[in-house]
C-alpha cells in the first residue's frame, strides 16, 4: 500500500528508465506493416510549452495504441535549429558580455551557438522524457546534424540543376534590425494607430493631384502616379507629367485598375522598390525601380536625395520630410488613420518591403504536384476542411525566398568568381563540376538557408536520405503527421512539395490537424 502523498517523480522516472533500458520504443517487426511518425521538431530555443505538451500527448496515444496492435511502430524525435531566433538569443547573451558576433567572427560565433544548442537541446529531450513520450531516442535527429546537412545541400544543388532555384532581385520583407530577408509567413500584421498625410503633387499650370500616404519617406523613390482608367476626373491627365515633392522628380501619370477611385481623391503614388503592390504595378508598366533605404532602414546616400536627409533613420526622415512639405505648402492635412503594420515575428521590428538580391525556389510545378496529391487522396487532411486552407495557399503561392542574411544555419552552397555563380556540394565539387582552374579564386555565398528549407526535408532526411537506408525503405512515407493548423503554410505544404519532388511520393498518408493552446488574450 502506498504511504503518504503520491509523488509522480519517483514512479515515472523509474518506469521511463525501465522502458529505455529494455528498448521498448524501438520498432519491432510484427504481423502488421510499419506505422511511423516524425515529430514536428521543436525549435532548439529553450523549453517546451503547453502546445508541445498537447501535441506530444496526441502523438503518444496514437503511437502506443499502434504498438499494442502489432504494427512496426516508430516515433522519431528531434529538434530544429531555428536560425533567426536562435541567433538572436545567442547575440543577446553576447551583448551581456559586451561582445558582438562581428567581433567574434563567423566561425567563433557559430561555435558559440553550438555550445548554446547543446544545453537547450538536451533540456528539450529531458522534458519530453519527463512527459513519458515513447520516442525511439536512438534515432533522434537535429536539422544541423551532418547527415541532414548533407541532404539540405544536395536538395539545393539538385533544385538548382533542375532550374528550380535561381538568384535574382525581387521585393521581399526586410528586417532592418536583423538586416535579413524574412519569410512572408513570418510577418505579424496588426492594426495600429497612425496617420494618413495628404500631399500635393504639382502638375503644370498651378494644378496638383492629391496623394495620400502613411509612409511619406518613401516618396523619395516614387517613379509614377497612378489613377484608375475609368476615373473621368483624370482621363485627360493620363500620360502627362507630375512632380514628386522634395526630390522634384518628374514622373508619368499612369492608368491602372488597381487604384481605388474612392480612396481620398483616387490618386496613388507608386514606389516600386518599397511597396508590394507598387512593385507589381512597376513591373506591369515597366517603371524605374529606385531604392531609397539602406539595409538598416536609414535613408540612402543618393545624389537626388537632399543631403540633410541622407543617413537619417526612416522615422526621423519622415519628420523632416513632413516639415519640408509643410514649409513648401505641399502638405494639405494630417489625419488619424488605422494602419496595418508588418512586424518581424522574431525581432518585433517594423519590416520594410525592399528589392534585394536573394535566392528563390520556383514553386509553381512543386505546388501543382502537392495539390494533386491531396485532390487524388494520396494524402488526407483530418478534419477534411483544412484542405481549403492548404489549397488556397498553394494556388496563390509565390516563389519562395530561401536566403537569409544570418550566420546560424546551412550556408548556401554557391561560390562566386566575379559575376559567375557556381553551385555544388563543396568548393572541390564545384571546381570538378565546372572544370575550373585550380588558381581561380572562389568566394562562398555568405547567406544561409531559410530554416523551413531544411525542415521541409524532415520526413525523409531523418531516415538517411540521400542514402538508400533500410529506415527509408521501412518508414517512408510516414503514416501520419500531427501538427497545428498554424503551420500548414510554413511546413506542411513545403514538406509535401519536397517529399513528392525528391521521393516521388507524398511524405505522409494522413495529416491530423489539432488546435492551439492560447492564453486569456488569445496568444499562442
Amino acid at each position: 500500500m502506498i504511504q503518504g502523498s503520491y509523488t509522480p517523480e519517483a514512479f515515472e522516472s523509474k518506469w521511463y528508465e525501465f522502458w529505455e533500458k529494455n528498448k521498448s520504443f524501438k520498432p519491432k517487426k510484427g504481423a502488421k506493416e510499419s506505422f511511423s511518425i516524425v515529430i514536428p521538431p521543436p525549435n532548439v530555443t529553450g523549453s517546451l510549452h503547453m502546445g508541445h505538451a498537447l501535441q506530444h500527448c496526441i502523438i503518444d496515444v496514437i503511437i502506443r495504441r499502434k504498438r499494442m496492435q502489432g504494427y512496426e511502430t516508430l516515433w522519431l524525435p528531434g529538434t530544429d535549429h531555428a536560425g533567426i531566433i536562435t541567433q538572436l538569443l545567442v547575440e543577446n547573451e553576447l551583448e551581456d558580455k559586451n561582445l558582438t558576433r562581428q567581433q567574434l567572427g563567423r566561425e567563433k560565433f557559430v561555435d558559440e551557438v553550438w555550445k548554446w544548442k547543446e544545453d537547450s537541446g538536451n533540456r528539450i529531450s529531458a522534458q519530453m522524457k519527463t512527459l513519458g513520450v515513447s520516442c525511439d531516442w536512438s534515432r533522434e535527429r537535429f536539422t544541423m546534424d551532418k547527415g541532414l546537412s548533407d541532404a539540405v545541400l544536395k536538395v539545393f544543388v539538385d533544385l538548382y540543376d533542375r532550374d528550380l532555384i535561381y538568384k535574382g532581385k525581387r521585393i521581399i520583407n526586410w528586417d532592418p534590425e536583423l538586416k535579413s530577408a524574412v519569410s512572408d509567413l513570418e510577418v505579424n500584421s496588426s492594426e495600429e494607430d497612425g496617420f494618413l498625410w495628404h500631399i500635393k503633387y504639382k502638375i503644370d499650370d498651378g494644378k496638383y493631384l492629391t496623394i495620400a500616404t502613411t509612409r511619406p519617406e518613401t516618396l523619395l523613390g516614387d517613379t509614377a502616379v497612378a489613377v484608375n482608367p475609368n476615373d473621368d476626373r483624370y482621363r485627360e491627365l493620363i500620360g502627362k507629367d507630375v512632380k514628386v515633392p522634395i526630390v522634384n522628380r518628374r514622373v508619368k501619370i499612369i492608368a491602372d485598375d488597381y487604384v481605388d477611385q474612392d480612396f481620398v481623391e483616387g490618386c496613388m503614388k507608386i514606389t516600386p522598390s518599397h511597396d508590394f503592390n507598387d512593385y507589381k504595378i512597376g513591373k506591369k508598366h515597366n517603371l524605374e525601380f529606385i531604392s531609397v533605404l539602406n539595409l538598416d532602414g536609414s535613408i540612402a546616400d543618393r545624389d537626388f536625395i537632399p543631403v540633410h536627409l541622407r543617413g537619417l533613420d526612416r522615422y526621423e526622415a519622415r519628420k523632416e520630410i513632413l516639415k519640408e512639405l509643410e514649409k513648401d505648402e505641399l502638405l494639405i492635412k494630417e489625419e488619424s488613420y488605422i494602419i496595418q503594420i508588418p512586424r518581424g515575428d522574431r525581432s518585433g521590428i517594423v519590416l520594410e518591403p525592399m528589392v534585394t538580391n536573394q535566392w528563390f525556389v520556383k514553386t509553381e510545378s512543386l505546388a501543382r504536384k502537392a495539390i494533386d496529391a491531396v485532390k487524388n487522396e494520396k494524402t488526407n487532411f483530418i478534419p477534411r476542411n483544412w484542405e481549403k486552407t492548404y489549397f488556397e495557399w498553394l494556388n496563390n503561392i509565390q516563389d519562395w525566398c530561401v536566403s537569409r542574411q544570418i550566420w546560424w544555419g546551412h550556408r548556401i552552397p554557391a561560390w562566386y568568381s566575379g559575376d559567375d555563380i557556381y553551385v555544388g556540394m563543396s568548393e572541390d565539387d564545384v571546381r570538378k563540376k565546372y572544370n575550373l582552374d585550380k588558381n581561380l579564386k572562389l568566394t562562398q555565398d555568405g547567406d544561409v538557408l531559410d530554416t523551413w528549407f531544411s525542415s521541409a526535408l524532415w520526413p525523409f532526411s531523418t531516415f538517411g536520405w540521400p542514402e538508400e537506408t533500410q529506415d527509408l525503405k521501412d518508414f517512408y512515407p510516414t503514416a501520419l503527421m500531427v501538427t497545428g493548423f498554424d503551420i500548414i503554410f510554413f511546413w506542411v505544404a513545403r514538406m509535401m512539395m519536397m517529399g513528392i519532388e525528391f521521393m516521388e511520393e507524398a511524405p505522409f498518408k494522413d495529416i491530423l490537424i489539432h488546435g492551439l493552446v492560447r492564453d486569456s488574450e488569445g496568444r499562442k
